[in-house]
């Protein structure tokens, strides 16, 4: 089960994220936040209401996009679920090619919810006002670094040497 910060992007009842709750939300944790307490690389300039805002953006429409993609594969994997005992006609090439897709949906469900917990993650950071820090060795991650990809818990280094591994 994936675990949802309490500060989540405000939804409708439908449990899809529209763009002015999103908005709300985003508006809410940034007027929570004292951008220039935020890490920032050593040749960086502190952080600005429209960067945070641009990343924040960001994240909301990400978070908003796989937790749609979550939902559909989900409400897929269900049908292939319940279809897989279904009719007579089923032979060994139709049930392995269930059994393919269905274990590939779960797959790609287990990817999208690696990348949910990212985000909220990013999120968290965002509200407890250590984004930018390297979860690793506790430096800074670099401004430029978290615009281009808003959910980096790591600095450049330690990621490196993380996928050299």
């Amino acid at each position: 089960m994936t675990r949802t910060p309490s500060t989540s992007v405000a939804s409708n009842q439908t449990g899809t994220v529209t763009p002015a709750a999103a908005r709300r939300a985003a508006a809410r944790r940034r007027a929570k936040l004292d951008l220039s307490a935020l890490v920032v690389g050593a040749d960086e300039s502190s952080w600005t209401d429209e960067e945070m805002d641009e990343v924040l953006a960001d994240l909301g429409r990400q978070r908003e996009r796989i937790t749609r993609v979550i939902a559909d594969l989900e409400h897929e994997i269900a049908g292939l679920m319940k279809d897989a005992g279904d009719g007579a006609g089923h032979d060994q090439a139709d049930v392995g090619a269930t059994t393919l897709e269905r274990d590939h949906d779960i797959t790609l469900v287990s990817t999208e919810r690696g990348l949910l917990e990212q985000i909220d993650r990013a999120l968290e950071h965002i509200d407890e006002g250590t984004y930018g820090v390297c979860d690793s060795c506790g430096g800074a991650i670099g401004k430029m670094r978290l615009m281009a990809f808003p959910r980096a818990t790591l600095c450049m280094s330690c990621k490196q040497r993380e996928e050299r591994r």
